[in-house]
């Protein structure tokens, strides 16, 4: 059985900062790309940012300059470094990882974030 682990997540001031990590268990395959996903209450999920096994990366505009994706593909982990935290990023922050013969896609269950003085 395949399982994303998150970490990282917790409370803290705005101008902040904080590491994400999201690992992925079990017979996943070969991962094609990994990313990070928010929800905030009462928002639609919405990507943060991605990074592929090659390499390159995508960020949302709202983030580009502040969060920074990084992935090690060997270890089937990924991270998201987040700085100059506003409260707007305020959310549970999701691990998604694409993989396997049929690009299966697996979900890790939720790390929230909360950004608040």
């Amino acid at each position: 059985q395949v399982q994303l682990v998150e970490s990282g997540g917790g409370l803290v001031q705005p101008g902040g900062s904080l590491r994400l990590s999201c690992a992925a268990a079990g017979s996943i395959g070969t991962i094609y790309d990994m990313g990070w996903y928010r929800q905030a209450p009462g928002k639609q999920r919405e990507l943060v940012a991605a990074i592929t096994s090659g390499g390159s990366t995508n960020y949302a505009d709202s983030v580009k300059g502040r969060f920074t994706i990084s992935g090690d593909f060997a270890k089937n982990t990924v991270y998201l470094q987040m700085n100059s935290l506003k409260a707007e990023d305020t959310a549970v922050y999701y691990c998604k990882a694409r993989a396997g013969a049929y690009v299966a896609a697996y979900w890790g269950q939720g790390a929230q974030v909360t950004v608040s003085s």
